[in-house]
């Protein structure tokens, strides 16, 4: 999911030490502690359970299940090759993770973590989102360039739809519409949940190869990560951009606090920016937060107002590096930054 080339970012991740990361000024937030967790693998999207407390993290052949009072490990889901997402519906008690290595769906039990069947996908399975109102899953499928819809009632694929262009995150309204960003053609299109059909199609520019997507309801509005330094902010309503404040560098995720009305995004250089919606001159940047290296993605709990960050200490780029790809990740370092209100 993350192409940006890594190489000058890793290096600024490098350079920061565990007592650097700290906030740069002191509001609206704080990093309140980090989880050292440990064990091997990458990582992409992390998810949170408010309910349950625990945090699912994509370690590339396994998902890792934190409790996110702890900090601790209580579980793993094994054998989801390439794993970079897991979509949960807790009303049915079912977790899915989409596997981009084996191009399928695992679907698991909430409670015990046992593995109940697999779902075969597209290509290159990135993001999975769940639309609330049909609890149908939508899988992004990145190499393929559509996305697989999953009924979580009786786990059958009930559809694949052509997206014209990679997608990678998602985002719903609750009232069943599914708006995705499509990375190569710079634009996010609404899909309609119940008729799988495209309704919409919003031209980004100038942002371009969005990654991370959110949502305020309330107000319509889209919140947009881009890759070139900008968060594009969209009215839903009339696909006018509203405002492009700048972000950090290799940025991955996005996520909208409910509370306080807060656009975040994170970056790969180690950073989130946060955007105020809500301020008397609305999406300025009210804070730029260094958290840890390599904190591309994030997930907000909208519950505790917590955000969880997954980082890592890495070695140095070699000289003849491939752009686009991380250095190696030194061993045990894997941790989870927690942010949250300062208060």
């Amino acid at each position: 999911m993350f192409t940006t080339t890594l190489s000058a970012i890793v290096s600024l991740s490098l350079a920061q030490t565990p007592a650097a990361v700290v906030a740069k000024n002191t509001a609206p937030f704080k990093v309140l502690q980090t989880f050292e967790v440990g064990g091997d693998g990458g990582w992409d999207c992390v998810t949170v359970d408010s309910e349950s407390h625990r945090l699912f993290v994509p370690r590339g052949t396994h998902v890792m299940v934190i409790d996110t009072e702890s900090g601790k490990v209580v579980g793993d889901i094994a054998n989801t090759a390439g794993v970079h997402c897991v979509a949960l519906v807790p009303s049915i008690g079912k977790g899915f993770t989409s596997n981009g290595k084996s191009g399928d769906v695992t679907v698991f039990d909430m409670k015990t973590l046992k593995t109940e069947r697999t779902i075969p996908a597209g290509k290159g399975p990135d993001v999975a989102a769940v639309e609330p109102t049909t609890k149908r899953v939508f899988v992004l499928n990145a190499k393929s360039n559509d996305a697989t819809v999953i009924s979580s009632d009786d786990l059958s694929v009930v559809g694949t739809i052509a997206l014209g262009s990679n997608p990678e995150f998602a985002a719903m309204d609750g009232r069943g519409n599914v708006f995705i960003n499509l990375e190569g053609s710079s634009e996010i299109v609404r899909v309609d949940a119940k008729t799988m059909k495209v309704e919409q199609r919003i031209a980004l520019k100038p942002g371009e190869e969005p990654t991370g997507l959110a949502i305020d309801v309330a107000h319509g509005w889209l919140f947009a990560a881009c890759s070139n330094q900008m968060m594009v902010v969209v009215d839903i309503a009339t696909g006018k951009i509203l405002a492009t404040p700048a972000i950090g560098k290799g940025v991955d995720g996005a996520g909208f606090m409910d509370a306080g009305g807060y656009a975040i995004s994170s970056s790969g250089e180690g950073s989130i920016t946060v955007v105020d919606t809500r301020a008397e001159k609305p999406f300025a940047v009210a804070q730029t937060l260094e958290t840890g290296s390599g904190a591309r993605t994030m997930v907000i709990d909208q519950k505790t107002r917590r955000i969880y960050l997954p980082s890592a200490q890495f070695e140095a780029p070699a000289p003849d590096a491939k752009p686009g790809k991380w250095p190696k990740m030194k061993p045990g370092t894997f941790k989870i930054v927690v942010v949250g209100p300062n208060e």
